[in-house]
């Protein structure tokens, strides 16, 4: 077997794959032939794409946006969807109530030992919902500050949809920092809570995580 190269190319979609596919939708929607075109017209009207973006992705708004994106104090300042109110639970799982997608599968997650485990998005609403309720009665709220210290498993996308769905910020950090790094983080963010797990798979050996937490708060004073 040849050893892969970066930039080789080792896929490419068939004819069909290609015409079922998103992008081609929205290629045809917006009368562009190739993807060349695309990314020129993307690149020269950033206001054209998100807009057409967002309308794509059917992403709802509490109240419309007023505008796409103010660059008036330069790139680096930019606002984006100026005077707009979303959240975006209600994309991805709230509208869904009722609904046929509401018992479909949102997530397949297979672990290391190949454990699979899927979750529909009834499921995964019912288990943000909990969360959310949660970390509201902990008083968590708007713009409040929340670590997550996990490897990638179903309660990841449960835990970050919850801080969302109240109006939190999340601040990630790899499974594969140690104490320091996770208290430099917390305090610095003023993190009111972290959302840990006990362990996982690694190349066949369990990874603690717990412990590694418990050592991090004894520096994060604001993590109650």
């Amino acid at each position: 077997m040849q050893p892969v190269v970066i930039g080789d190319v080792i896929w490419e979609p068939t004819p069909e794959v290609v015409e079922r596919s998103r992008l081609k939708r929205f290629m045809d929607r917006h009368g562009i032939e190739t993807f060349d075109e695309l990314l020129k017209r993307a690149d020269e009207d950033i206001e054209w794409f998100w807009d057409a973006a967002i309308k794509d992705l059917d992403i709802a708004f509490y109240r419309a946006y007023d505008k796409v994106v103010d660059l008036s104090e330069g790139k680096p300042w930019a606002r984006w969807w100026v005077g707009g109110r979303m959240n975006i639970v209600q994309s991805c799982l709230d509208r869904h109530r009722g609904a046929e997608l509401h018992d479909k599968t949102a997530i397949i997650w297979e672990g290391e030992p190949g454990e699979v485990r899927t979750l529909s998005y009834g499921e995964l609403d019912k288990q943000v919902s909990r969360l959310a309720g949660a970390l509201r009665r902990l008083s968590v709220g708007q713009g409040d500050r929340i670590g997550i210290f996990m490897p990638l498993c179903p309660e990841v996308a449960v835990a970050v949809l919850a801080a969302a769905k109240i109006g939190a910020v999340i601040i990630p950090l790899f499974s594969g920092y140690g104490p320091e790094a996770i208290a430099t983080r917390l305090r610095d963010g003023e993190a009111k809570v972290l959302i840990c797990a006990d362990g996982f798979y690694r190349r066949g050996q369990v990874i603690p995580m717990k412990e590694t937490a418990d050592r991090a708060l004894v520096n994060a004073p604001s993590v109650k």
